[in-house]
């Protein structure tokens, strides 16, 4: 599985992957809704995807000495990887943002602001997008176009949950709002929330994409 997973960012890695990371340098828009971060990830999986169908690469792994199911797994692991960089990079950025920028600076007119709470979010909103995305992608490899248009389609449908909730509900106004230092508890939970949210989201995905390829004659 190492051997697959390094084949992965060696020869399917799209130059976005790495690029869109980056983007967590966005916390410091103010009054932005930083959420909107994580859909480039998204993208990134489809730009690898879309990469990886004109390069016949799963064609060439399947006549690899790997048992089928490893290779939808290999995937979606190096797809977790990169989330969980651009994760650890948001909560980075953040944490820089907090210490350099005065508190009335912190607070987000429009969503959550840039804070350990927002990475829950983000890592709900990936497990979300790999819970979909990947499943549908791996019944029809050839088709790639209708899997990122369902995915991308619940992530705005979330990251448009987000903003209403941060209107709406007071735990999201008040509470989760604002740097690190305020209510950190409450925010501390729901990155964990979040955290296991993506993870089972992402192991169901594995399970499903496994399941779906496995049928499929390539």
């Amino acid at each position: 599985m190492l051997k697959l997973i390094k084949k992965e960012f060696v020869l399917c890695l799209h130059p976005t992957s790495v690029i869109f990371l980056f983007f967590s340098a966005l916390v410091f828009v103010p009054n932005y809704p930083y959420e909107v971060i994580f859909f480039f990830s998204g993208l990134s999986v489809y730009f690898v995807c879309m990469a990886s169908r004109e390069n016949k690469d799963l064609s060439f792994t399947c006549a690899l000495p790997v048992k089928k199911e490893s290779v939808p797994l290999a995937r979606i692991l190096m797809t977790v990887i990169l989330q969980c960089v651009l994760l650890l990079l948001t909560i980075i950025m953040g944490t820089i943002k907090e210490c350099i920028l005065p508190v009335d600076m912190q607070y987000n007119a429009v969503g959550i602001s840039a804070n350990i709470a927002l990475a829950g979010n983000g890592a709900l909103i990936l497990g979300c997008f790999n819970l979909v995305f990947f499943p549908l992608y791996y019944r029809s490899p050839e088709k790639i176009g209708v899997p990122f248009v369902a995915a991308a389609t619940l992530l705005f449908l979330l990251i448009g949950a987000c903003v209403c909730l941060r209107w709406t509900v007071p735990l999201f106004s008040e509470v989760l709002n604002g740097g690190n230092t305020f209510h950190f508890g409450a925010k501390f939970t729901a990155l964990s929330v979040g955290v296991g949210i993506y993870a089972a989201f992402t192991a169901a995905a594995c399970v499903l994409s496994a399941k779906a390829f496995r049928k499929i004659d390539l």
